[in-house]
């Protein structure tokens, strides 16, 4: 497989570090994005010790220029950047009725914004060179929705649309788009919920598990090989036969 550099964003977080860490075992120079230095040093430093050497550049995905400012850094440090995975995501869940403006636009912004932000300065330079892998992480949420999370599972089903339209567009000059979409997976943040509540959640997974991070890095790592090149448009649900759509 032929190295590239790979721009991850949300990295640091759970599925993040999966993918970051796949990417990199296949070979691929990999950066990922952080607006919390002490945080971000200590995962670099604890990755480190675990044999991954990845880039770590500051950037508010959520800001059309910080994420251009992070991009043109990753260039300058590694080179133009081939693979890009829209990862980054946060939540701000309540009921719609009691959902403020910001908690609607924070949401937006981050999980859904970031993708233009982010794939609009690393686009031309996979046209010019006739290669790309775009790859978008959604939800479970973004296809079934989910109570107290409108805004989330906006974002999220927005991101699929932005990559069937980006895939269309972009097709004749050997760049693929495609979409991940995670069900419940055992990370941090996850587990972190009141184990009778993950049970719950267990429950309604025909699987009868929660998802592993390194599965959906697994599903990233395939989109951007070589051999997946007739692969665009897609979007591949990894959630344990929790939803099971067309």
């Amino acid at each position: 497989m032929t190295a590239r550099v790979a721009l991850v964003t949300g990295g640091t977080g759970g599925i993040g570090t999966a993918i970051c860490r796949h990417l990199a075992s296949l070979g691929h120079k990999v950066a990922t994005n952080y607006r919390d230095e002490a945080k971000a040093k200590a995962w670099l430093e604890a990755q480190q010790k675990e044999g991954f050497d990845f880039t770590i550049v500051k950037g508010d995905v959520a800001s059309a220029d910080a994420a251009a400012a992070m991009v043109h850094e990753v260039e300058q440090r590694l080179g133009p950047v081939e693979i890009l995975i829209n990862n980054a995501g946060i939540t701000r869940d309540t009921t719609f009725h009691k959902m403020s403006a910001q908690q609607w636009q924070d949401v937006i912004n981050t999980n859904l914004g970031s993708c233009f932000n982010v794939t609009r300065p690393v686009i031309d330079g996979m046209r010019e060179r006739k290669w790309g892998r775009i790859v978008q992480i959604s939800s479970i949420n973004g296809q079934k929705g989910q109570y107290g999370q409108a805004n989330y599972a906006a974002a999220k089903a927005g991101m699929h649309g932005f990559t069937i339209s980006l895939a269309q567009e972009n097709a004749k000059f050997g760049i693929t788009v495609n979409t991940v979409s995670p069900g419940y997976v055992g990370t941090d943040m996850v587990m972190a919920v009141p184990e009778d509540v993950r049970n719950k959640i267990v429950a309604q997974i025909p699987v009868g598990r929660l998802g592993d991070p390194d599965e959906i890095a697994f599903a990233v790592g395939f989109f951007t090989d070589e051999r997946a090149r007739w692969i665009t448009g897609a979007n591949l649900a990894i959630n344990g036969g929790q939803y099971m759509g067309w």
